[in-house]
Formats: structure tokens, sequence, C-alpha cells
């Protein structure tokens, strides 16, 4: 049984019922959710929108592949309405959003997935979260914890 964090974002529609729902079909088809974060208001990042996000992490126990689960997790936010993915740093408002932040202590560093994610250090909206249900968890790569990371920003 592996522990799974993932990174839920939303900016169109009802935001708190998205999250709700990607929660709920995220331990149905991947794993029981051990935590999940408060719901974060912030401002988009990376491009300009009208709409602000309302984010979460949520810790997952799964015993799926760390590709099967990003599968999954793409198959998730297709059925939600998500038709447009982000590309070579372009963003786009987005009924949801689920990126794969850790899975364990692994890392894996492919073209089509990369663990943990490489950008999730340098968000705060990434960060405020992971600090508030994993304080004391060190990410793989930098040696830090999740409060220190998100201290940091």
């Amino acid at each position: 049984m592996a522990h799974l964090y993932l990174g839920l974002g939303t900016n169109l529609g009802d935001k708190e019922q998205n999250l709700r729902c990607a929660v709920n079909m995220i331990e149905e088809r991947i794993g029981k959710s051990v935590s999940l974060s408060s719901f974060v208001v912030t401002a988009p990042w990376g491009f300009v929108s009208d709409n602000d996000f309302l984010n979460a992490v949520v810790c997952v126990d799964t015993c799926m592949k760390p590709e099967e689960v990003l599968s999954v997790t793409q198959s998730i936010e297709k059925e939600m309405g998500r038709t447009i993915k982000s590309v070579d740093g372009i963003y786009h408002d987005r009924i949801i959003d689920i990126d794969i932040l850790l899975y364990d202590n692994c890392i894996i560093d492919t073209d089509k997935l990369k663990i943990p994610h490489p950008l999730m250090h340098t968000r705060d909206f990434v960060m405020k979260p992971m600090a508030e249900i994993a304080p004391l968890l060190v990410h793989p790569v930098l040696g830090k914890t999740m409060y220190d990371l998100y201290s940091a920003l």
C-alpha cells in the first residue's frame, strides 16, 4: 500500500462540488482517502483569468502503480468535463485538475510522468494544503519537510 498525494484544483462551475466529486471518484477508483486538506481559494497561477481557483490536497492509500494512477486521474478529469490539458506551460480555466504530487518516496522521471511533481514546492496553492495535512513529510528530492518548503515561499 502506497501513500499517494494528489493536488486538486478547479476554477469553473460549482468549485466546492467539483472538488468533492473528484475526491469521491478518487476514492472509488484509486484508494481510500487518508486525509483531505481544507479548500483554499487562490488566484490563477501561470495565466490570467477572472476566475479564482479552489485547491486542495488529498492523501490516498493505494495499491495502484503510479502509471495506473495517472491514467485514472486523467480519466476522471475527462469524465468531469475537462477538455483542454495544460501543455508546455500554457494554462487554461478548468473544471478540474488532478496532479500527482508524491507517491511514497518514489522518484520517477519519464516523458509521461514526473514524481515528485517538479513544480509543487514553488506553488503556494499546493504547499499550503500539503503543509496542513503532512507537515513533517520529507520531499524525496529536496530533503525538506512540507512545512519547511511552505514556510520558504
